[in-house]
């Protein structure tokens, strides 16, 4: 009898019927995690099951690339509760090495409101949820984190939730840095530590008797006192429209917008309700590629504009996976020597190469939203072009495979979705994620590949 005979192993498929790839679980559990907004609906699953399935999967990795990817998750994703969620389930984990658990807590904690939103996701997703005992590398983590925070920061978020900042600090035993910061440590836990000067406080003081006079005032006074981040500004841009505050200040504020903790998306998102503003709101996301280089040679950009990429991130909001999609296509465009850009969807289609919102309004508006017939288009790619490069930019569940691109180019494909299973593997470079690090990615790689 033959022993050394091939494993069979059973096909898998994509949402829309396409067999998909067999990964191992380092990179299966890549594909959930680092382009997921934690506990939210997919367009073909539900935001439990993917977090169940992080779960069984993140089992199969060992401690320290767990903890690696929670890093990753949280720096160069910029994800905020993704990160802490596997740091959840490595600190159930026994035979820890010393150390992996608090300083990976302390280093993916970066606000204060996540100290206890951590908490709260512990006790929360135990197989008997309830308030348990910390471990002792989840008190240390916590304490290590609470230093890095000064007053301003710690009132900012200091909110009467189910768990109070309080509370972690109780559960902790954190000891302060300095004597400044056990002053403010103690005016928290007796309750009487000031209300930090943030726009929130301040639109939220009589709101339902403030004149459409004192809301402009109001959001003009934050502006010139630069006391809206980022996020904020994006987030509030119909806010201060609706107040009537003076465009030229709006617009000042953008240029001068720090996208450092901002996913590129935000600024499609924010662009849909303030079209007058785009220039800058292009100019705040252009920001993101920094100092980047051009990629030399010729690049063609597919984007997929299927259905499914319709589907919103997260259920509070209105950005889709096609957002995302367009957001990374829009960088890429600005950083390509030469390039050509296609959609694909049941056709595939090409695209005027456009730049920043021009390029997001051609890409969606080229095609019906219908199915995801990936091999087709990239086949039709390998015919009609030459190129250097193909990047995908895509969710992955296709009807009939990914396709390979042309032999001695190179082929990335760019997963912006949280489907377990996907195409996008063999001869292409598979990239989960959707912040401008990826880009960041393909051009370490290739630069370490030239250098060889």
């Amino acid at each position: 009898m033959r022993t050394n005979t091939a494993v069979k192993r059973d096909p898998i498929y994509t949402a829309e019927g396409a067999v998909a790839v067999h990964i191992n679980p380092e990179l299966q559990l890549r594909r959930l995690t680092l382009a997921t907004m934690l506990f939210e609906d997919n367009f073909y699953v539900d935001g439990k099951t993917i977090s169940e399935a992080i779960i069984e999967v993140s089992k199969k990795i060992s401690n320290e690339k767990v903890a690696a990817l929670a890093i990753e998750c949280r720096n160069d994703q910029k994800l905020r509760h993704m990160p802490l969620f596997l740091v959840r389930e490595l600190a159930s984990r026994k035979d820890l090495a010393p150390g992996l658990v608090t300083n990976t807590l302390a280093e993916v904690i970066q606000r204060p409101d996540e100290l206890a939103e951590f908490l709260a996701l512990y006790w929360k997703t135990q197989a008997v949820p309830g308030k348990k005992t910390l471990s002792a590398q989840v008190k240390k983590g916590l304490a290590k984190a609470y230093q890095k925070f000064n007053a301003y920061a710690i009132a900012k978020y200091n909110r009467d939730n189910a768990v109070k900042l309080r509370d972690v600090l109780f559960l902790c035993h954190g000891k302060p840095k300095n004597t400044e910061q056990a002053a403010m440590w103690k005016k928290l836990v007796e309750g009487t530590l000031e209300s930090a000067d943030t726009w929130e406080v301040r639109q939220s003081a009589g709101e339902g008797k403030k004149t459409a006079e004192q809301k402009q005032e109001n959001w003009t006074a934050l502006l010139n006192e630069k006391k809206l981040g980022a996020l904020a500004l994006l987030r509030n841009l119909r806010n201060m429209q609706q107040a009537n505050v003076p465009e030229e200040l709006i617009k000042n504020a953008l240029l001068s917008i720090n996208p450092e903790k901002v996913l590129p998306f935000r600024f499609v998102a924010a662009a849909r309700y303030a079209p007058m503003l785009e220039p800058e709101l292009e100019y705040g996301m252009f920001k993101c590629l920094g100092a980047h280089v051009k990629m030399p040679g010729r690049t063609v950009l597919l984007l997929d504009v299927s259905g499914s990429m319709d589907a919103v991130i997260s259920g509070k909001s209105e950005m889709t996976r096609m957002d995302a999609a367009c957001a990374v296509g829009m960088l890429l465009r600005e950083i390509c020597q030469q390039v050509t850009v296609y959609s694909f969807s049941n056709e595939c289609v090409v695209v005027p190469t456009r730049r920043g919102f021009a390029l997001r309004d051609t890409i969606v508006q080229s095609q019906p939203h219908s199915g995801t017939m990936t091999r087709h288009a990239v086949d039709r790619i390998n015919i009609q072009e030459k190129y250097d490069r193909l990047i995908v930019i895509t969710d992955e569940q296709a009807h009939a495979g990914a396709g390979q691109p042309v032999d001695g180019t190179k082929g990335y494909f760019i997963n912006v979705a949280t489907n377990q299973n996907g195409i996008g593997y063999g001869k292409w470079t598979h990239i989960d994620g959707w912040s401008e690090s990826v880009i960041d990615f393909i051009q370490e790689l290739e630069n370490l590949e030239a250098a060889e």
